[in-house]
């Protein structure tokens, strides 16, 4: 039988401490929620991974847990590894671009402390950066995570993977190298991104092709996410006349069903919630922003994918549905 220092029987952690439990929930959920979601990019699966999480830190003996912040961090990346593994089949053969499910206002950051530290997790948030991560298999994800995002070291994160401190090593290093090579820059202060952000509408409200074209990069791409669902697009475009004439042909199509922009920081970059007259969501889209310019715009459309965020409207909708 397991038995405390005391010698008195080991009680459920849950029993032990039921009273502070709500707390301990409504302290380390946002934590426990970052891991997941920047592990999975998905919403839904990250809410599941972390409430199964919380139910065996209810369930666990006093003596298996040093830390419940520890403990949750390891079961939560766990959980999220198991979850992950089964998703890439399918992400593999998805219908067009996939993208991350859209969290506005910056939700997921975590618990931070502050400034630097914030930063890197609301950059670590963002749809350029998740998209990377989709390039690294699901332990290189978790060992990069928890090292240059979350701050474990070596030791932890291999108790956390089962593996020696010596490959956990090498993993993170392999991950962080072909991270290095694509992660987005964003350099520009948030009241900067927000005004060419602003332009940005403005200008496919108002059809101003000249407008658009000036604000968007030489590379521009835009990625439209429909899944089979949803009235998004096949493949990217790219190039900066290419992205302008498909937005404007997307705004006016909006125009005529009285859609309306709802600015939004989604993932911790500028973007919108567009709304029907209903006010029921239609699709969300986030801007990538550097040095002045728009580099990449990314819709969610697929329904799929927004229903976390309330009604939606029956324009997201692919018409063969």
């Amino acid at each position: 039988m397991c038995r405390s220092p005391d010698s008195a029987p080991c009680r459920p952690y849950s029993e032990a401490v039921r009273d502070d439990l709500g707390q301990t929930y409504r302290q380390l959920r946002p934590y426990a929620f970052a891991i997941a979601y920047r592990m999975l990019g998905t919403v839904t699966e990250a809410e599941d991974v972390v409430q199964d999480a919380f139910v065996r830190l209810g369930q666990a003996v006093e003596a298996e847990i040093r830390s419940p912040k520890a403990y949750l961090a390891t079961v939560t990346t766990r959980l999220a590894l198991d979850v992950l593994r089964s998703a890439r089949v399918q992400r593999e053969s998805y219908a067009g671009p996939w993208l991350p499910e859209p969290l506005p206002d910056g939700t997921a950051i975590g618990a931070v402390a502050d400034g630097a530290v914030a930063a890197e997790l609301a950059d670590s948030l963002s749809m350029a950066f998740l998209v990377v991560l989709e390039s690294l298999s699901p332990v290189e994800r978790a060992a990069f995570l928890l090292h240059d995002v979350f701050g474990y070291d070596y030791a932890e994160i291999a108790a956390i993977l089962d593996k020696s401190e010596p490959n956990v090593r090498q993993i993170t290093s392999r991950a962080r190298r072909r991270v290095h090579d694509n992660r987005p820059r964003f350099e520009a202060s948030r009241e900067q991104r927000d005004r060419l952000a602003e332009k940005f509408f403005a200008a496919c409200q108002g059809r101003d092709m000249d407008g658009l074209v000036q604000l968007l990069a030489d590379d521009a791409a835009l990625y439209g996410d429909g899944g089979t669902k949803g009235a998004g697009i096949n493949r990217p475009i790219f190039g900066r006349d290419n992205v302008a004439q498909m937005l404007l042909t997307w705004f006016r199509l909006g125009e005529r069903e009285d859609v309306r922009i709802e600015p939004a920081w989604v993932n911790g970059q500028p973007g919108a919630m567009m709304r029907d007259p209903l006010g029921r969501l239609v699709n969300v889209i986030a801007l990538d922003i550097s040095g002045g310019e728009i580099h990449t715009v990314r819709s969610i459309i697929n329904p799929d994918k927004l229903s976390h965020l309330g009604p939606l409207s029956p324009l997201n909708r692919r018409r063969s549905d």
